[in-house]
C-alpha cells in the first residue's frame, strides 16, 4: 500500500496527463543554461558507462527522449499510469515503467545515472531522505545523479493545475538549496555542482540543479 501522498500525486497527474503533455516544453526549447546542465549530465553518465539512466518522475517522457538523443541509455518511470501510457505512445522505442522513486524497481548498484527533473518537490520533506537513499542504493559506485527542482524558504503550497483541462490539486514543497544539498550528502552523495537560476518570467521561485555522484572506493573526494 502506497503512502497517501503518493496516491494523491498519482491521481492528480492521471487527471491532467494529456493536457500536461501538450503544455510542457520540449527540452530543446529550454533556456541555454538548463540545456547545458542536461548536456553535462549526459556526458558524465555516457563517459562513466556504468549502466542505464533512470528518469524518475518522467511524465510524458520528453526529457527521457532528449537524454536518449544525447546518447544516454535512458528509461523513464512515473507514478502515473496515464503519463506512462502517453510516454510509451510518443516514444515507442524507449522503456517506460509505472513506479515510485521511493521504491525503485532497479537492483542495488544497477543504474549508471538517475535524473529527478522537477519531480521531488511533490514529496513532503520528511520523505526526501528515503527517496535519496533509494537513489543511492540503485546507483552503481561512481554513478551520477542530476536533481532539478524549484527552491524556496521551506514553504508548502497546495496548488491547483488544470493545464487547459480539469483542475487537480498538487502539494509543492520549496526547500532551500542548502537543505537539499545537505540531505543528498547525508544519503551518501558527493555534490559536485550546484546551479541556482533566477526565476524566469513565468516562474515565482528560483530553480536549483544539483549534480552529484555516488562515491567509488577510489574516489579522491572521499579521501582525507
Amino acid at each position: 500500500m502506497q503512502p497517501p501522498h503518493l496516491d494523491a500525486i498519482r491521481q492528480s497527474y492521471d487527471a491532467v496527463a494529456a493536457d500536461y503533455a501538450r503544455s510542457v516544453k520540449d527540452p530543446a526549447e529550454l533556456d541555454p543554461l538548463s540545456r547545458a546542465v542536461l548536456a553535462a549530465f549526459a556526458e558524465l553518465v555516457t563517459s562513466a558507462d556504468l549502466g542505464p539512466t533512470a528518469d524518475v518522475g518522467c511524465g510524458p517522457g520528453k526529457v527521457t527522449a532528449y537524454l536518449s538523443g544525447l546518447g544516454v541509455s535512458a528509461f523513464g518511470a512515473d507514478l502515473s499510469p496515464r503519463m506512462v501510457e502517453l510516454a510509451r505512445a510518443a516514444h515507442p522505442d524507449l522503456r517506460f515503467d509505472v513506479g515510485s522513486m521511493s521504491a525503485l524497481a532497479s537492483g542495488d548498484g544497477e543504474l549508471g545515472g538517475i535524473l529527478a527533473y522537477y519531480s521531488t518537490h511533490h514529496l513532503p520533506p520528511e520523505s526526501l531522505p528515503g527517496a535519496f537513499a533509494e537513489f543511492h542504493r540503485t546507483l552503481a559506485p561512481g554513478g551520477h545523479l542530476l536533481l532539478v527542482t524549484r527552491v524556496g524558504e521551506g514553504g508548502h503550497q497546495r496548488l491547483t493545475y488544470g493545464y487547459g483541462g480539469d483542475p487537480a490539486p498538487f502539494d509543492s514543497y520549496r526547500l532551500p538549496a542548502d537543505r537539499i544539498a545537505g540531505l543528498l550528502e547525508q544519503a551518501g552523495f558527493v555534490v559536485t555542482g550546484r546551479v541556482v537560476q533566477a526565476p524566469d518570467e513565468g516562474a515565482k521561485r528560483p530553480v536549483a540543479s544539483f549534480l552529484a555522484h555516488k562515491p567509488a572506493a577510489s574516489d579522491p573526494l572521499q579521501q582525507g
